[in-house]
């Protein structure tokens, strides 16, 4: 059976174009996991919603808890984890990673840092081994990325006010939202990562619309293409 981790980061309620003052990123995760269904009927989908619920902060009573070996961590360090334990759990089990983030200020919504922080873990998520050679996805000695046992994918859907901060494009420079999230769930083991966004957010209008609709309709190919995939459908030429 499939498992889809369906994370909003939006501190925004509603989806846009069903309710008023919607996140743009809500609606293309829900676009997603729903056109998922419609071809997976039986797939099991764990939602998590840390635009209303914020994970924690990484914290020095935290860092001492993860940097302390598990058969000696006292029952308050497994308090102190007890909320990351759940959030890496939920990722390892994943098979799909559908990731709404919009763009704020060039890159993620603190919400979101601080979900990466909380499942990027040493000895959970990623080990050091200096006898380890090269890491299979990132330009790296001695990292053992420990979710890289088995095909993971990650699907980030972002939102963004302004436009042209896709690869290639003039403001590409300016675009840290995707890079660090490619970078964070690669060093971990996700080999696959997918990006679409919604741009022209600030300007409205057509070209808002004409963007959203791009960005749809992108979902809709990356649904089958993926479905594909994970079926061991060889792609048409």
């Amino acid at each position: 059976m499939t498992r889809l981790l369906h994370l909003d980061a939006s501190p925004r309620p509603g989806r846009a174009g069903t309710h008023d003052h919607g996140s743009h990123t809500r609606r293309l995760t829900h676009h997603f996991v729903s056109r998922w269904h419609s071809l997976v009927p039986d797939t099991e989908v764990v939602y998590r919603d840390i635009g209303a619920n914020p994970p924690p902060l990484t914290s020095v009573e935290w860092i001492e808890a993860a940097f302390t070996p598990a058969e000696n961590r006292s029952e308050s360090m497994q308090a102190v984890l007890a909320e990351s334990d759940t959030l890496t759990n939920e990722v390892e089990q994943a098979d799909i990673l559908v990731l709404g983030v919009p763009m704020y200020n060039f890159g993620p919504p603190a919400a979101f840092k601080a979900w990466i922080d909380n499942i990027v873990r040493l000895g959970r998520t990623v080990d050091f081994d200096p006898q380890y050679g090269a890491h299979p996805h990132l330009p790296l000695e001695g990292y053992v990325p420990l979710l890289a046992d088995r095909p993971r994918q990650a699907v980030l859907l972002s939102s963004r006010g302004a436009h042209d901060f896709d690869p290639g494009r003039p403001l590409a420079a300016l675009n840290h939202l995707e890079p660090s999230v490619r970078t964070a769930l690669q060093f971990i083991g996700i080999g696959g990562f997918h990006s679409i966004a919604i741009e022209h957010q600030e300007e409205g209008g057509e070209a808002l619309a004409a963007s959203t609709r791009s960005a749809l309709e992108r979902i809709d190919r990356l649904v089958e293409q993926l479905h594909r995939e994970m079926a061991g459908v060889p792609l048409p030429a």
